[in-house]
């Protein structure tokens, strides 16, 4: 994987514990917490320990570190009782359109209650978005993700 990160990244810092952000689930490659601004009544971040751009920095021998975050993705929600998982978006930042350069999986739910504002930013059609399928797809078919 990559480098541990920098002092400048604010998810780095959150790794390390040195921000008073609460911590929902986390393990030996992972971290879980509440996004500030949340487009859904549940929106959590999933981000890897190990600082990694983007989801155009991953490659093939990355495909268990996704399957990972969806399933800990799949954990926070059920945690909060969310039961319908056709009613939920999992999704990370396409480069240029992500606020912090440091990997991460949004779970939102329930998707078909999100407004119109967080219907464009995190919705089926937003283009500032990359679904865990597609990015899985495109690296067990490409070895990374364009």
């Amino acid at each position: 994987m990559e480098s541990s990160g920098s002092e400048a990244c604010p998810f780095c810092q959150i790794v390390s514990n040195h921000t008073d952000t609460g911590i929902l689930l986390s393990d030996d490659e992972l971290v879980c917490f509440r996004d500030t601004k949340p487009g859904a009544t549940h929106h959590y971040l999933i981000i890897p320990r190990t600082h990694i751009a983007t989801c155009k920095s991953l490659h093939r021998d990355h495909i268990p570190l996704v399957e990972q975050m969806e399933e800990m993705g799949r954990r926070i929600l059920e945690k909060n009782q969310v039961c319908d998982f056709g009613d939920v978006r999992m999704e990370f930042h396409v480069p240029l359109f992500s606020s912090v350069p440091h990997l991460h999986l949004h779970a939102l739910a329930p998707a078909s209650e999100m407004n119109i504002r967080s219907q464009l930013r995190y919705g089926q059609r937003s283009h500032w978005f990359i679904t865990v399928d597609q990015v899985l797809s495109q690296l067990k078919t490409n070895g990374r993700v364009k």
